[in-house]
């Protein structure tokens, strides 16, 4: 099996061929955003203070140690739920340029329209795995809206084959788990009539 490595700043040809189901890994500039970092943006357009463009952002409220004003080590990084920005993601994705958003779960038609809109991918690192993540931090580059506290400050980290990492909505729009959605739900109905079954005698 191929090992996809994308490597930052992404261009459109690095992510194009990639389909839901694929593993990544990634390599250069990654930083932490969430809630309070879009809201900043979208609600109150407030200019983001990196340079997202062709970049990629993690979902996550990571642990850092501080070790003097001007170093920080990474200690823990497990990604957060995505759905919660799925709201600001479309919006987000169209004023920034980022190529990847990674978080912990899916998202939903807002950010999968932005994806294949403007030639991005989501992708779900597995839960869980938080201090594994931070291995894979080789260093703290820059640290911004700080005012925010650790979870929301905007963590700018260099990062070496950071992954696995799971494309759950590519460029063409495809949605990993909505389409599981349906096909669930489509076997649900049959399954609940086998347990029947088995299970009518109970009153």
């Amino acid at each position: 099996m191929t090992k996809h490595i994308l490597m930052t700043p992404i261009k459109d040809e690095d992510i194009n061929a990639l389909k839901v189901g694929d593993i990544v890994y990634l390599t250069g500039i990654m930083v932490t955003c969430r809630d309070v970092a879009h809201r900043r943006l979208i609600e109150h357009g407030r200019e983001l203070p990196v340079n997202l463009e062709g970049g990629a952002i993690l979902h996550a409220g990571p642990i850092v140690k501080q070790m003097d004003d001007q170093h920080y080590e990474m200690i823990s990084i497990g990604p957060t739920t995505s759905m919660r920005m799925e709201k600001f993601e479309k919006e987000f994705i169209a004023q920034t340029g980022v190529k990847l958003i990674i978080g912990k779960g899916g998202m939903g038609a807002q950010t999968q329209a932005a994806c294949k809109e403007h030639k991005a991918l989501h992708l779900v690192y597995p839960a869980g795995n938080a201090v594994f993540a931070a291995t894979k931090v080789k260093r703290i580059v820059d640290a911004q809206w700080t005012d925010l506290g650790m979870p929301e400050t905007l963590w700018v980290c260099e990062v070496e084959e950071f992954g696995p990492l799971i494309v759950s909505i590519d460029t063409e729009g495809r949605n990993v788990f909505e389409e599981n959605k349906i096909r669930y739900n489509a076997r649900k109905e049959e399954v609940y009539q086998n347990i029947i079954k088995e299970v009518g005698f109970i009153k």
